[in-house]
């Protein structure tokens, strides 16, 4: 899996080899080979590759093509969750991940944001009432 992420992951970021060697700190042979699975970095090489890919270790390591509805290794801290379905009323059913991840109980007060051009957003009306708060000071 490492070594079929790495390239899909490089070639997704219009790398070269040589491009990721330099920021790794090592040659393009070495890369090469990590593609091949010939060999595999050490923990600190394989930090800097999920650093200049800009995805958890964890992921580059272990994704498999059918995670993530098929659509790559998402960046860090960002997750693909799944498709729901909207219901007649409007409602719909977050994903168990989802919730476990977010702490999402039921019963909790979910703030829906919604912007023209790039979509809608839920979060948790706590976390929104406390960033709007922050703003707010910083405006005084």
């Amino acid at each position: 899996m490492f070594s079929e992420n790495l390239v899909s992951m490089r070639k997704l970021l219009k790398m070269t080899q040589e491009d990721l060697a330099e920021k790794v700190g090592v040659s393009r042979q070495a890369v090469a080979k990590w593609e091949s699975g010939e060999t595999v970095p050490d923990l600190e090489k394989s930090m800097l590759i999920a650093d200049a890919f800009g995805v958890s270790l964890d992921d580059l390591a272990k994704y498999k093509p059918g995670d993530n509805l098929g659509l790559g290794v998402a960046p860090r801290g960002k997750h693909l969750f799944g498709l729901v379905t909207v219901g007649d009323k409007g409602q719909i059913v977050i994903p168990a991940k989802a919730r476990k991840l977010f702490d999402i109980n039921p019963g909790d007060n979910l703030v829906v944001l919604g912007d023209e051009g790039a979509g809608l957003a839920i979060m948790k009306s706590d976390h929104f009432l406390n960033m709007a708060e922050t703003i707010r000071r910083g405006l005084q």
